[in-house]
């Protein structure tokens, strides 16, 4: 397939989609050049990005999405190795999630206190003198 098409299929854009080639992100089994010197993409084309959006959804750099996937393709680190690197990972993951959880945390307590602000004021005083209260020593 063209790289117009795999762009559609995968949600990638076709620069997108050539910086990973450039980047050694794809090999032969991906993509291969015609005689007119245009990309044809394989279905493992297809694979190959879903997996580079899952990593990337993970937090991953471009560095270690190169490192992870060469892995996959040649098997260089031992299982200690790979265990460890996924236990980084889960760890930035659930740092991450924390972080999420305390924003969400922040912007239902605004959602809360702008409600109150319009329906029942003397509630939003309360949150309000709470919330200081709260933060009094910090």
């Amino acid at each position: 397939m063209k790289i117009q098409e795999l762009a559609e299929k995968t949600g990638f854009t076709a620069y997108t989609i050539r910086f990973y080639e450039k980047e050694g992100l794809f090999d032969s089994r991906h993509v291969r050049r015609e005689d007119n010197n245009y990309r044809n993409y394989s279905d493992e084309a297809i694979e190959r990005l879903r997996l580079i959006k899952k990593f990337q959804s993970m937090g991953c750099s471009l560095v270690e999405l190169k490192d992870v996937l060469q892995d996959v393709n040649e098997s260089k680190r031992t299982n200690e190795q790979m265990i460890e690197w996924i236990q980084h990972k889960i760890s930035e993951v659930e740092q991450k999630k924390d972080e999420y959880d305390q924003i969400l945390g922040t912007l239902n307590w605004m959602l809360t206190y702008r409600t109150a602000l319009m329906n029942d004021p003397q509630k939003a005083d309360a949150m309000l003198a709470a919330f200081k209260h709260s933060n009094a020593g910090h």
